[in-house]
């Protein structure tokens, strides 16, 4: 992949754990205009060290409690110098992508398109990776007589989504090795997309897609850059079992990145839903 700089971790990974506080949360709705959107997903808390049986080959990516489109996360990829922990940005631009900003609406890829999509069939064969994250965010329809926007809109209610036992996440993605312009001056990039399947029981109460969250057992098939059987690769991206992961309300007030400035841990409204 080409990073020069080589950190060994203690199990691997400098990945993100969960580190916050809490409050009541309304109960999902499962209606609502805005169930086809995007699913939005962030690292969130402090780094610790935490193992994908990888060495880290970029320097610490810093605490980051809600991570923009076109942000760096952390990638887990096989290579030929064995398993790495690399630094991508947040939307994948395809190899004739002519311009940055296409990333932040190539942050997601759908599971049921990839093989067919042109800007992810090429990567989905042999350039795919890990993403390691704590939980992520989502938002829900608003309630009849909950919180309105200035518009007078019923405000949606954003929710951290994450482990039960609050280990981190594996997360199916795909990368790409982008170069702006030709020449070797010109600045190269390594950016990835997260893959999303349908929901699960959990979910499905407040959004209809969700992340593909990989089990231990199916890491090596999915890093293999040799394996290219489509067919087997797509059979691992399903919806995660309804018993892995809860959900709490978080204050909206902190769902908005953190530009420029240094990240705010998230401040959370509510018990983990049933």
């Amino acid at each position: 992949m080409g990073y020069s700089t080589k950190k060994a971790c203690n199990n691997g990974i400098e990945s993100v754990r969960k580190n916050v506080s809490v409050a009541p949360v309304d109960d999902a709705t499962s209606s609502g205009p805005d169930r086809a959107r995007p699913v939005r997903l962030v690292v969130v808390a402090r780094t610790d060290r935490r193992g994908f049986g990888a060495e880290a080959a970029v320097e610490t990516l810093g605490q980051n409690f809600n991570v923009a489109p076109t942000n760096d996360v952390y990638g887990v990829v096989d290579t030929a110098d064995g398993r790495e922990v690399q630094a991508f940005m947040w939307g994948l631009l395809p190899v004739w992508a002519k311009e940055r900003k296409l990333g932040q609406k190539m942050i997601n890829a759908r599971s049921e398109t990839i093989a067919e999509k042109p800007a992810f069939k090429g990567v989905f064969k042999k350039h795919r990776c890990i993403i390691p994250m704590d939980g992520f965010y989502e938002w829900a329809p608003g309630v009849e007589g909950g919180p309105v926007t200035k518009a007078g809109k019923l405000a949606k209610r954003p929710y951290f989504i994450h482990r039960t036992d609050d280990e981190p996440l594996a997360v199916a993605g795909l990368w790409s090795a982008w170069r702006q312009g030709r020449g070797p001056t010109h600045r190269g990039s390594y950016t990835a997309s997260v893959i999303t399947t349908s929901a699960n029981a959990t979910m499905e109460s407040i959004h209809n897609r969700m992340p593909v969250i990989l089990p231990k057992a199916m890491w090596d098939q999915w890093l293999d850059p040799t394996n290219q059987n489509i067919d087997m690769l797509s059979k691992l991206l399903v919806p995660a079992p309804d018993n892995l992961l809860t959900m709490r309300g978080v204050d909206r007030r902190e769902q908005r990145p953190q530009q420029g400035r240094p990240p705010r841990r998230p401040r959370l409204t509510g018990r983990p839903a049933d």
